[in-house]
């Protein structure tokens, strides 16, 4: 043993931790102790007593907030700093070998200077602080889909995040020690878990680094306390590191919910669903049926609602994963009537961040109810001329096995087969309710094509329209002309692939109102999307994929005008040429590496559009 392990053993001896029997995580351990400088060590465990420490320690100092125990048992509140409250794309670097790898899609620092920069910022940072090292597991715990990691952090908020959102603590170690060990004797390298390291540091804004090293599965986060930038589990692991070894490994990595719809039958047909963040994926991940359709006795089943691990199985069928454990939502517009699975998943052992508080310490958001609060989320007494009383990216963290339509099919360590694909966006205008691609092909240049206004989920002017493939264009951990050829690559023979649709939830009248409700209707148009993947359901065909036409719906007892339907499903000809031009250049924008098979795609798509 070196000096640094004997260093980390002894602080592990004093805090009663369990060491771990992984030497390469050990010393990794050692390595950030000893660039760190923490006063002691925690190895987290995960269990009920761990948790319960740490909120009465974050109780103490303030890190968290009490909430009405009646209403809300067993829940919190955090305020982040005012300025620490979302993604911070234009700081957060993938960090390749090559900078061609990384692509156009990404920020790009050479490893070395990337190392160098982030090891003066951790230089010490963690003195007078606890440096707790958690073990955790994305997926179920026994699934050969899972892949684990281990986080090492300053932050007990951090922490109690993780339990929530991955497998944390002694089975998660466990694993990555049998993985270690069984690797050992294979003769092959045994520091296989994604290693990452995070610290809140001073807060600075302009030093909120994450950096993101995927050849060696690390990921390095610095001056933020903020969800994503923090929760190194979820975009960090999940997506930018995942999606390479995804295409290492022949599976791919999306930021796309997974749900189930049950039929009257009793047949559950899996979804999974790609939608950039803050424009209805939870919603839909938690779709409650119409009226009718629950009296005929249709059920919609949530698997996640945010990232999706799918792998080919024997039977050339694609099954999908959810990765994490929990939800980690976007409050405001969440009520009883946009989503009320998700409020009722909420009422108890939820940590909100960045809401607003009633007077008797509810927590409260815009679009909740109408309510005035009594503090806005900075802990100010709410003034409505000081702005929305709860950040529009507020937040909560709850364990999914709350959620009223959670399945225990989340939990199968196989995965789910899925049927249909769907990718979606938010436009006001041009893009139908929904069209489907007409083959694989067509399918991957339909999810390079996304593009949504932006929101409040990550920092930078909202409403604005952009570009966002598969809805992973911050996610995307290499270079997106190579990530569509390994989509096309599945295009193989042996292959059962699912269809690819389209959805656009969000367009809008001459008045500026949405014309499609919505919410549960949208079930309405999963029929269809399911319907085709059978070869049921009838379509007509246009340049740019089969559109239903309105008798191909199920719209029974929907209140929709004939003007709106007609809008809702238009093909509009000299807007989609006017769509392709400005879709072929950005294809242009990735060179050489833009796999030649999109680019025929996308001129064959032109030459049918007349253009």
């Amino acid at each position: 043993m070196n000096a640094l392990s004997k260093e980390v053993a002894e602080v592990t001896r004093k805090t009663g931790a369990p060491a771990t029997t992984l030497p390469a995580l050990e010393a990794w351990v050692a390595e950030v102790a000893a660039l760190t400088q923490p006063d002691a060590i925690h190895w987290c465990d995960g269990s009920d007593e761990e948790n319960e420490a740490l909120i009465a320690k974050m109780l103490t100092d303030g890190t968290l907030l009490k909430l009405n125990e009646r209403t809300h048992p067993g829940s919190y509140l955090h305020r982040s700093h005012p300025d620490d409250v979302a993604r911070v794309e234009h700081l957060t670097f993938v960090c390749s070998r090559n900078r061609d790898d990384a692509g156009p899609n990404n920020p790009w620092m050479a490893p070395d200077e990337a190392h160098a920069k982030m090891d003066a910022l951790f230089d010490g940072c963690m003195r007078g602080r606890t440096m707790y090292v958690i073990p955790y597991c994305m997926g179920p715990i026994d699934s050969p889909l899972a892949r684990c990691g281990v986080e090492i952090t300053d932050s007990p908020y951090v922490v109690a995040n993780m339990r929530i959102m991955t497998r944390m603590g002694a089975a998660a170690l466990a694993r990555i020690e049998r993985e270690g060990t069984e690797r050992a004797a294979r003769g092959e390298r045994t520091d296989t878990f994604v290693k990452g390291l995070h610290s809140t540091g001073e807060l600075d804004p302009n030093r909120r680094f994450i950096m993101h090293f995927p050849e060696a599965l690390t990921i390095k986060s610095y001056g933020s306390g903020y969800g994503g930038n923090a929760l190194l589990g979820k975009k960090c692991h999940a997506l930018r590191i995942a999606s390479w070894q995804a295409r290492e490994e022949g599976w791919l990595a999306e930021h796309m919910l997974i749900v189930g719809i049950e039929n009257p039958k009793g047949e559950t047909r899996y979804i999974a669903a790609a939608f950039p963040s803050a424009c209805g994926k939870t919603n839909l991940a938690m779709l409650i049926p119409p009226e009718g359709y629950r009296r005929d006795g249709w059920k919609v089943w949530t698997v996640g609602d945010d990232i999706c691990w799918m792998r080919p199985g024997a039977d050339g069928r694609l099954y999908a994963i959810n990765p994490e454990a929990g939800f980690f939502g976007v409050a405001p517009g969440t009520s009883s009537k946009s989503n009320p699975n998700a409020l009722a998943t909420i009422q108890r052992n939820t940590i909100f961040t960045n809401v607003a508080l009633t007077a008797d310490g509810q927590p409260w958001w815009e679009g909740l109810d109408d309510r005035v609060p009594a503090f806005d989320w900075r802990g100010n007494a709410y003034d409505s001329s000081n702005g929305p009383a709860a950040h529009p990216n507020a937040r909560f963290t709850v364990s999914a096995r709350q959620c009223p339509s959670w399945t225990p099919a989340a939990e199968n360590p196989q995965g789910v087969p899925i049927s249909a694909i769907v990718f979606g966006g938010r436009r006001a205008s041009l893009v139908p309710l929904v069209f489907q691609a007409r083959d694989w092909r067509h399918g991957v240049l339909v999810g390079a094509a996304m593009g949504s206004e932006t929101t409040a989920a990550a920092t930078g002017q909202v409403g604005v329209m952009r570009r966002d493939p598969m809805a992973m264009k911050p996610f995307c951990g290499y270079n997106f002309a190579d990530y569509f050829a390994h989509w096309l690559s599945f295009d193989r023979p042996g292959m059962k692939l699912p269809p690819i649709f389209h959805v656009n939830w969000f367009r809008k009248g001459a008045d500026g109102r949405f014309l499609w409700p919505g919410f549960g209707e949208n079930l309405r148009v999963l029929e269809w999307i399911l319907d085709r993947a059978e070869g049921r359901a009838g379509a007509v065909e246009t340049p740019i994929g089969h559109l239903p036409r309105a008798d191909d719906l199920n719209l029974d007892g929907l209140d929709l005008d004939g003007a709106a339907l007609q809008t809702l499903l238009t093909f509009d000809r000299d807007g989609w040429r006017a769509e392709f031009d400005s879709l072929g250049a950005y294809l242009d924008e990735f060179g050489a590496r833009m796999p030649q098979a999109l680019k025929d795609e996308h001129g064959r798509v032109v030459s049918a559009l007349g253009g």
